[in-house]
């Protein structure tokens, strides 16, 4: 089976995911510099954080709305007004998104740049790149990273799955080197069993939800492991632990930048 084709979460909840997260992140830029510094992303600040998020949702919600066959154009700066209208924008963005979605149909399919994919590709797809990007939001704010258990597991199950998807080698050429002779990565969280098995191969990268023995083991709280899957920490800053061969972890995160 496609592993593209997958859905942990079921419509509903990426809609109510997607609005969770969208208050949560417009509540962790509240009041910030729009100028400064985002320390998870140094290359950008806190605006260029927030235009991103409401630009992405806008930009999917028009592609999946027209069914273009090739990707829309995505402008170059977001409108996104001062910090003060920065939640009404990102909310209206979000609605735009789920409208886009609800309008057309979740099974209907639409461009991605995997393929053609159903339409609910896009809530997932967004909704696990805002789960990550609330995590930079709240390091720009000097908070606690804080998410559901179910949208965290679903973003690390949905990150794997374009890593191990047909085609993402050409799109990210440094995934061609995780291609491997057995290597096993467990991804081990209490609050998200069961855990995420990872197999290098000699094809490339394979994963299944379950929990076994491998070559190296991160347990820990599943927002924690989301925090070191998508290296916006260091393992030995995270609240997980790590057995096993460390240097195959390091392999795969230097070999995994989103």
């Amino acid at each position: 089976m496609d592993q593209m084709l997958r859905l942990d979460l079921g419509v509903d909840r990426l809609v109510t995911g997607l609005h969770e997260v969208t208050e949560a992140f417009a509540a962790a830029v509240e009041g910030l510099d729009p100028q400064a510094t985002v320390p998870t992303c140094p290359e950008w600040r806190v605006r260029d954080l927030v235009g991103h998020i409401g630009q992405a949702y806008r930009w999917s919600g028009e592609l999946v709305r027209s069914r273009a066959a090739a990707p829309t154009p995505q402008p170059r700066a977001a409108e996104l007004g001062p910090p003060r209208e920065w939640a009404g924008w990102l909310r209206e963005s979000t609605d735009d998104l789920v409208a886009a979605v609800t309008e057309v149909g979740p099974e209907t399919v639409v461009w991605t740049f995997l393929g053609d994919r159903p339409a609910r590709f896009w809530l997932r797809r967004m909704l696990a790149d805002s789960v990550v990007h609330l995590a930079d939001a709240a390091a720009a704010a000097g908070r606690p990273f804080a998410v559901a258990p179910d949208l965290a597991a679903d973003a690390i199950s949905e990150g794997l799955e374009l890593i191990a998807a047909a085609g993402a080698a050409a799109l990210k050429p440094d995934l061609v080197e995780l291609r491997g002779d057995g290597q096993t990565l467990q991804w081990r969280a209490g609050d998200a069993a069961p855990g995420w098995l990872i197999t290098r191969g000699p094809g490339g990268v394979t994963w299944e939800r379950r929990t076994a023995d491998a070559d190296v083991v991160v347990a820990g709280p599943v927002a924690e492991l989301l925090l070191v899957f998508s290296r916006r920490t260091r393992p030995e800053e995270a609240r997980v632990a790590v057995s096993g061969d460390r240097a195959l972890l390091e392999h795969w995160r230097a070999r995994t930048v989103f």
